[in-house]
């Protein structure tokens, strides 16, 4: 399952990722102008990282302007469906070419600090050959991660484990998004701050590309079941792609769910932090008034002009001074408790 990371100033989400037998060597960023390339070939029921020579399915991470005149020529790729492919805003798609099938599939980025609760979507190439795929990748992201309930044999089972990965990276982040959300609300019971307010407009905001994106996912699905033959599926892998549409649908509903849940009450959470504002200023409203009557009395008993009281040789007409402008602020805290303002 992919990784997610969550920001903000209390809020962290772990990693929960399980590591295959495969797998790939460690990812490093590309230098700048670098792309990254990867190349495995299908070896006792797995994928196995090797060199160019032999390679049954090559990885292009983050494409320079070079590797994709690379990718035209070599691999005659479409302009348009490779652009595609890089794409986030891309919808998932089949098509056929006179020498390979293209298909571009959505999924999740990892989160990282910068996208402040605010989960983003990119779109991955896959080109299928007679004997080899190529993946297009517009991010360093791994490419091959997690395990598969079934074993990969040939470059259809990659497919399968690619749109399998992709679902599940879909649902890890609706996991996230709930956990994010729960939290979110706890402190807005107590904010005052519009803060958590905006970060849960953000996951709003999320769910909303998220559910557009893996309805473009059941589509694909739905056409590459239809053409599972002309894309070389034999009927154990059909019946994969059959279960993988069903997981997509489920995860679908459940994405529906939430953006219901989440967007049914931001106008209440809305409320909740306009009413604990207006509760702190009606609070700093009666110590003001408090204060004031202190001062009235205080400034009463101070003007320059001659008052029924000794002032020079006794002292208690300080303390009934001081007394009454106790018992003025006292007067106003138990108006504001007998009539519960």
């Amino acid at each position: 399952m992919a990784t997610t990371t969550e920001t903000g100033p209390a809020f962290a989400l772990e990693r929960a990722e399980d590591v295959s037998a495969l797998e790939s060597p460690p990812v490093t960023a590309p230098e700048p102008g670098r792309s990254i390339r990867s190349f495995y070939r299908i070896e006792n029921d797995r994928l196995m990282a090797c060199g160019p020579e032999g390679a049954e399915v090559i990885v292009y991470n983050s494409p320079t302007i070079d590797d994709e005149a690379d990718l035209q020529e070599l691999y005659n790729i479409d302009f348009h469906t490779l652009q595609s492919s890089l794409d986030p805003d891309e919808l998932a798609r089949l098509e056929f070419e006179p020498d390979h099938a293209a298909i571009i599939l959505k999924r999740p980025k990892s989160f990282c600090a910068d996208d402040n609760f605010l989960l983003k979507l990119t779109s991955t190439g896959v080109f299928i050959y007679e004997d080899h795929l190529v993946i297009v990748m517009s991010d360093d992201a791994p490419v091959f991660e997690g395990r598969v309930p079934f074993h990969v044999q040939s470059i259809q089972d990659v497919i399968l484990r690619l749109l399998y990965q992709a679902t599940l990276h879909f649902e890890g982040h609706l996991k996230a998004i709930n956990m994010l959300s729960d939290s979110l609300e706890r402190r807005i019971i107590t904010s005052m701050d519009n803060k958590y307010l905006l970060n849960m407009f953000a996951l709003e905001k999320s769910l909303v590309y998220i559910v557009n994106s893996i309805g473009s996912n059941g589509a694909l699905l739905e056409k590459m079941k239809t053409a599972a033959e002309k894309l070389g599926f034999d009927r154990e892998q059909t019946g994969i792609l059959e279960d993988l549409i069903i997981e997509n649908q489920q995860c679908y509903r459940r994405a529906e769910i939430y953006t219901q849940v989440i967007g049914g009450l931001m106008d209440a959470r809305a409320a909740i932090v306009s009413h604990n504002l207006n509760q702190l200023i009606k609070k700093f409203t009666i110590w003001t008034i408090a204060i004031m009557l202190a001062n009235l009395v205080i400034g009463f008993f101070s003007m320059n002009v001659a008052l029924p009281l000794p002032m020079e040789t006794q002292m208690w007409p300080f303390w009934f001074i001081t007394l009454l402008a106790l018992a003025s602020v006292g007067f106003v805290f138990w108006l504001w408790r007998v009539k519960k303002w």
